[in-house]
């Protein structure tokens, strides 16, 4: 267990030193830090100065270690339009999102297991065909567009939820919470949903073909002779070993649901990372962008660590064959 967690972690730390590598690259060539900081209209003794003091006049490779070392120390640096530490900033934003995301992995589970179950157990009825079919229309639906719909017809129309904003948050010191309040849990509505649409459809679509396959097995047609109930071979037996896959592939999910709400949040100006990524854009604030793309490959890469381990504790084949195919390679 221990070797394999050491080859989990030296992957991990080859994912991030890409990305950090990417995050550097990007600092180097989009916008200048400079005109970002001073303006158009800054003298060039003004510029060469800043430019010093950044050492933006170093050569790259050694910018790079230093921007290597600022990470490893937890110093991300300034945010050039908000003028504050990013660390602050991403530590306001960051609750935001994870709850966001841990709403929308949620609703996916617990909406896309049931389909899935009631659809290999009936796979020829109508309604599932039609569930079925409404997967793929949720997965292909922009999410940008389902985002307008629901707002226009729970906020606009109907006026029952809040159209944007988080609502009442309830702050714990460095968290802040809005679970705990009618205004934070009515905010959290609409974006979770619009969230996990497209992740209830792959839960389903996934618990489906696991299930179907399962049913199939031998042990599954000894409790049919037993004369279980279909209740208890669907529930009791057969979903046990549906959801490994599915415990897996949500948790890998939920790395994607925090990097990728970035949409979500501008559709209902939710304060997370993704609306803090987007202004950043759009006042090339470099260092800001930079921190968010190593935010977010932290938290996908910790995400797919647990998992991985949580996988192998489950299923001890997984830790040979990875570890037979590290020492054949």
């Amino acid at each position: 267990m221990f070797a394999f967690l050491l080859n989990r972690l030296a992957h991990a730390v080859l994912v991030l030193l890409v990305v950090s590598i990417l995050a550097f690259t990007l600092g180097t060539t989009v916008g200048d830090p400079v005109a970002s900081i001073l303006g158009l209209d800054a003298t060039p003794a003004d510029r060469a100065a800043l430019r010093a003091r950044l050492r933006l006049d170093e050569p790259v490779v050694v910018r790079y270690f230093l921007y290597l070392g600022d990470l490893l120390s937890g110093r991300l640096g300034n945010s050039y339009g908000a003028q504050r530490p990013i660390i602050d900033l991403l530590a306001e934003r960051i609750p935001a999102t994870v709850e966001l995301a841990l709403a929308a992995l949620l609703l996916s589970v617990a909406i896309g297991v049931p389909l899935g179950v009631f659809a290999a157990a009936h796979p020829e009825r109508r309604l599932v065909r039609f569930l079925m079919t409404s997967s793929v229309i949720g997965v292909s639906v922009p999410t940008f567009i389902l985002g307008i719909i629901l707002i226009f017809t729970f906020s606009l129309t109907l006026g029952w939820l809040p159209s944007f904003g988080r609502g009442e948050v309830v702050k714990f010191e460095f968290w802040s919470t809005g679970y705990l309040t009618r205004s934070g849990l009515k905010s959290l509505i609409m974006p979770a949903i619009c969230l996990a649409i497209g992740q209830i459809a792959l839960v389903a679509r996934l618990a489906r073909a696991e299930m179907m396959g399962v049913l199939r097995t031998d042990y599954i047609r000894f409790a049919r002779a037993r004369g279980l109930s279909d209740r208890a071979v669907h529930f009791s037996h057969a979903l046990r070993n549906t959801l490994i896959p599915i415990i897996t592939v949500s948790g890998i999910q939920l790395g994607y649901l925090v990097a990728f709400a970035v949409v979500v949040e501008q559709v209902f100006q939710w304060p997370g990372m993704g609306t803090l990524f987007l202004q950043a854009l759009a006042q090339t604030d470099v260092p800001l962008i930079s921190a968010f793309l190593i935010a977010a490959a932290l938290f996908f890469v910790s995400i797919n660590l647990v998992v991985d381990l949580l996988y192998a504790i489950a299923d001890p084949r997984l830790r040979i064959r990875t570890l037979t195919h590290g020492a054949g390679g």
